[in-house]
């Protein structure tokens, strides 16, 4: 704890995580990757929403945030709020590591990886941790119809199936243009 009282975002963040994730075989080993791979001091983006170091730990925080406020409303409170908590924390997984840092002090994007946002974070995850079906979905599909038209029908199956989804997609949303703007 640093400070009076004062939790730093990764304390914050990882109070959260052993919340939602509890013991989970393999939640301590997530743990400990997400930390080598930059996950708690890389950029949320190169260009918009929290492109400083920490963005991304801190746009996480900003998710997980508006998608428990979310779960109070009438629309979403029969949402499984455990499956909601994990996905908003891990959903952007992905990101971390991947934002290079230019002479100018901005930074590029580089993935060498190749395999899709939602997918990529819901594959590095469950090389250490299981997922349950709706959080795979909810992270899957966290970028609703950013991902492309020829996604539409599917996302349209996926939010009418999984509340949890569009719970998350709506919290990343609320983060990305209302709490994380300027």
């Amino acid at each position: 704890m640093e400070g009076q009282g004062v939790y730093s975002p990764k304390e914050q963040y990882y109070q959260m995580f052993c919340g939602a994730v509890g013991e989970r075989m393999g939640s301590l080993a997530l743990w400990r990757v997400l930390d080598e791979i930059g996950f708690f001091t890389s950029p949320a983006s190169a260009k918009h929403h929290m492109n400083v170091p920490g963005g991304l730990l801190i746009h996480s925080l900003n998710v997980a945030k508006a998608a428990m406020e979310l779960c109070e409303t009438p629309r979403f409170k029969n949402c499984d709020k455990r499956a909601v908590m994990v996905a908003a924390l891990l959903h952007d997984v992905c990101k971390a590591g991947k934002y290079i840092e230019k002479p100018d002090g901005g930074y590029r994007y580089e993935d060498t990886r190749m395999l899709g946002h939602g997918e990529e974070s819901v594959i590095l995850i469950q090389k250490w941790l299981h997922l349950t079906d709706k959080e795979v979905l909810a992270i899957r599909w966290h970028m609703g119809a950013y991902t492309g038209e020829r996604d539409w029908d599917t996302l349209s199956k996926v939010y009418d199936s999984c509340p949890e989804a569009l719970c998350v997609h709506m919290a990343d949303m609320i983060a990305t243009h209302i709490m994380e703007v300027e």
